[in-house]
């Protein structure tokens, strides 16, 4: 669910940031599949991923345009990616994202640590009734890890699903470390998913709450496997073996590696 490429001025600007623990970062974080787009798509075939994002996300106005013509591009040119896009609160906003909805964009992804934006800006207003009409599934890193800001945390996302309760969102990272007001809302909105990018890995520095593991397994069908390959600073494996520690079960494990994501966007691509 939670895997990216990104064209290579960005790439490049964004493993900066990381390379030098900047003040969104917070720490020191190597990044360990450092290679070429056409490396890591083999790696992650060889690692048996059989679809996976590229998740863009822009960080300013006048960026999303440009980052969805490049990951259009890049899905067409790779059968298992997911034809991922991203929007803004700027002005012609609705429009495109009308037009990428129409045209069979699979999932978006907002980062409101980076973009600095909350989600219920009334600038998006038009473009979330358009996604909560296609049920098209918007991934939001909306936790407030690795370091939170003013527009991190439940609340804005609490605000746009008192309006528009039918968005299919996923959490990602499943909102850590605010986990347990997210873990609500998926229990409370049936479009809502989380996403298991990098909790229940050591590095992350997130425990997870035992008292919260009955409610994570009783929405099984709800939660996807998300690992932020490339920029993490461990082995692929560690994802897996976190989600495998928590002895919810095998067919808890198949849901979250398998058929969730397969019930969400199927096995083979659309195109």
């Amino acid at each position: 669910m939670h895997v990216h490429f990104l064209p290579p001025p960005i790439q490049k600007a964004v493993w900066a940031v990381f390379d030098a623990a900047g003040p969104k970062i917070g720490r020191e974080w190597p990044i360990r599949y450092r290679a070429s787009h056409e490396e890591r798509v083999a790696l992650l075939r060889e690692m048996g991923v059989r679809r996976f994002s590229t998740l863009p996300y822009a960080h300013k106005p006048g960026v999303a345009t440009y980052l969805n013509e490049w990951s259009r591009e890049f899905a067409a040119a790779h059968d298992e990616v997911l034809w991922s896009g991203t929007f803004y609160p700027e002005d012609g906003v609705a429009a495109y994202v009308a037009d990428l909805v129409e045209a069979g964009v699979e999932v978006f992804k907002l980062h409101l640590q980076v973009g600095e934006f909350h989600l219920d800006d009334p600038r998006l207003d038009e473009a979330w009734g358009t996604l909560e009409d296609a049920a098209v599934p918007i991934v939001v890193h909306a936790g407030s890890g690795p370091v939170g800001n003013e527009y991190t945390g439940p609340e804005s996302m609490a605000r746009l699903l008192a309006r528009h309760p039918r968005l299919a969102v996923v959490v990602a990272h499943m909102g850590a470390p605010e986990v347990e007001p997210f873990l609500r809302l998926a229990e409370t909105h049936e479009r809502v998913r989380l996403d298991t990018t990098m909790v229940f890995t050591e590095f992350f520095g997130v425990e997870y709450p035992a008292a919260l593991l009955p409610r994570l397994a009783a929405i099984q069908d709800k939660v996807l496997l998300g690992s932020d390959f490339p920029t993490i600073p461990y082995p692929y494996v560690e994802q897996l073996d976190g989600l495998a520690r928590l002895d919810l079960g095998d067919d808890w494990l198949r849901a979250v590696c398998w058929e969730n994501g397969a019930s969400l966007f199927g096995t083979t691509p659309r195109r």
